[in-house]
């Protein structure tokens, strides 16, 4: 058996018999959800799509979509446009609080109810199936596949959803949304009942853990900058009122559903995804929660983990007459460059009158721009003698 798929399905194992939280019940789609099911999947930088356990269970997205409608509206409008009509604070609230920024009326962030509903009406045009196909269409680049709506969850969204339609006049009292209130909010229904499988939002979070890009498909799907932005607000109020003790626990940016969806984000290293429908009274999936808390301990995935290859680039220096090559790999971020510095220094000062020193960078998977200033100004410190080989 491939040794991921082993320890995957051993940590499955370990929370399976654990029946704490119950289904979500405001919709009678959700009631009916098996409490059983449970899922886990991991997706890394080559795009290979590990999953164990019912993996091929389609459900709604729900809440999850959140983080990937911000994606797609801070892609196409800008940080500043979307920063003016919801903000990026964490609430300490439950999902569907009245969180409304005194004197402008945003709401407190992306994540709550009140502010995926603003964050929803910058996309699209027309009625509510023009919109939504718009963000469906953007959900399905970030899957790496084409996604549909879930017809009988989306009507039971709808006849049940009057907080959500209250919280968007409320917000449109404050001309903070925009379009026809009844249009935007049916849009919002249909985003949240979109159906994906654990797999599809393992991938979905990859491609944010990526910078962007689909690590299946190889498309870029949002900027860079997007990605981390989104990230960002991912990791302080993705997990509602328990985001904090989540940061300190898991330290993962996450993002939960009512469906039992997790996904949590490794930067740089997975995307993670689990399924269990058994919800604790903050909204989150308990199995998911117990999932993910021993991945980040055991497999040491914490985001404030040291890591001293950031500082450390990989250097590996070759001498030949009159010439010598010091090759770099890795990632050289800006901490590393002042290691490089030190080595360069020495190599300098220790090296024959008429030496060339070349820095190759050839090989580095990431460099910093600050990175390469700082190395390209200490190469100037020593004129001609050193020279950075892109």
């Amino acid at each position: 058996m491939d040794p991921i798929v082993r320890m995957l399905e051993t940590v499955l194992d370990d929370v399976r018999g654990r029946d704490a939280g119950g289904v979500a019940d405001y919709i009678p789609s959700l009631a009916a959800a098996d409490p059983e099911r449970l899922a886990f999947a991991v997706v890394g930088p080559r795009g290979r799509v590990t999953s164990v356990g019912d993996d091929d269970v389609e459900f709604t997205i729900q809440s999850v979509s959140k983080p990937f409608v911000l994606a797609l509206a801070l892609e196409e409008l800008g940080r500043d446009a979307v920063l003016a009509r919801v903000g990026v604070e964490p609430s300490g609230e439950p999902f569907n609080a009245i969180s409304l920024e005194a004197g402008t009326g945003r709401p407190a962030n992306p994540m709550v109810n009140a502010g995926a509903i603003v964050t929803s009406s910058l996309l699209g045009e027309g009625d509510e199936f023009s919109r939504a196909e718009t963000i469906v269409a953007g959900l399905s680049r970030f899957a790496g596949r084409t996604l549909t709506v879930d017809e009988e969850v989306y009507r039971g969204e709808s006849e049940t959803g009057h907080r959500n339609r209250a919280l968007a006049y409320l917000t449109r009292s404050h001309d903070i949304i925009r379009g026809d209130v009844p249009t935007v909010v049916e849009t919002y229904f249909r985003q949240c009942s979109v159906l994906v499988t654990v797999r599809d939002l393992a991938v979905m979070g990859a491609t944010l853990a990526f910078g962007g890009v689909n690590p299946v498909t190889g498309e870029r799907v949002v900027r860079e900058d997007v990605a981390r932005d989104v990230v960002s607000v991912m990791a302080s109020c993705g997990m509602y009122d328990y985001s904090g003790e989540w940061l300190l626990r898991v330290g993962l940016p996450a993002k939960s559903g009512v469906s039992g969806a997790l996904l949590a984000i490794a930067p740089s290293q997975f995307g993670v995804a689990t399924f269990s429908p058994r919800l604790d009274r903050h909204g989150n999936s308990v199995r998911g929660i117990q999932i993910l808390e021993r991945m980040s301990g055991e497999f040491g995935m914490h985001v404030f983990e040291p890591h001293e290859a950031i500082a450390a680039p990989g250097i590996r220096i070759d001498r030949s007459e009159g010439r010598v090559v010091v090759h770099l790999g890795g990632e050289l971020a800006f901490s590393g460059a002042e290691r490089m510095i030190g080595v360069l220094s020495d190599l300098a000062d220790g090296a024959v009158t008429d030496d060339t020193i070349l820095v190759d960078g050839s090989e580095l998977a990431r460099a910093h721009p600050a990175a390469l200033e700082l190395l390209r100004r200490q190469l100037e410190v020593h004129g001609g003698r050193l020279h950075f080989l892109d």
